[in-house]
């Protein structure tokens, strides 16, 4: 199911925690925690554009919207990125995975989540279960039509 994007919002809520253009992961975590009934959600943004960038990424979903702290930062509009949900996590977990994480690997960051184990990976973007190779999948062939598109738009 793709929610609409709430510019909105995203803008007013990257502002009230200061989101940072290449933190997508502590973005939403951050803003996760001071909205009420929010759900983390790791995955994939494809941005539309001339040379289409497919990016791992974090948003929040609230309710029946999407609410991405790191909008501003993508210089779009929302009609061009496109989202594809790898996990979802609440608020309650998404706290106890980063504080487990924290103590287990004091020295790295400890977003983004992959879940448990085994994990795979998928060249060098990411590592997760399968549930990544398929959001990864449906991105990259959002990726390639996008940028058909606009190879077609250029001849």
């Amino acid at each position: 199911m793709n929610l609409p994007i709430d510019e909105a919002y995203s803008v007013e809520l990257a502002q009230q925690i200061k989101s940072k253009a290449k933190n997508p992961f502590d973005n939403a975590y951050q803003a996760a925690l001071v909205i009420q009934g929010a759900t983390y959600v790791q995955g994939f943004v494809v941005l539309a554009g001339q040379m289409p960038q497919l990016i791992e990424h974090a948003w929040l979903e609230v309710g029946d919207r999407l609410v991405d702290p790191t909008f501003p930062h993508f210089n779009r509009l929302a009609d061009q990125l496109f989202y594809f949900e790898a996990q979802r996590l609440s608020v309650k977990k998404l706290k106890a995975a980063v504080e487990e994480a924290q103590e287990d690997y004091p020295d790295d960051p400890p977003l983004p989540i992959y879940g448990s184990q085994p994990y795979e990976y998928y060249g060098d973007l990411m590592l997760g279960g399968k549930e990544y190779q398929a959001a990864f999948e449906a991105a990259e062939v959002k990726q390639q039509e996008l940028g058909q598109a606009s190879q077609s738009e250029l001849n």
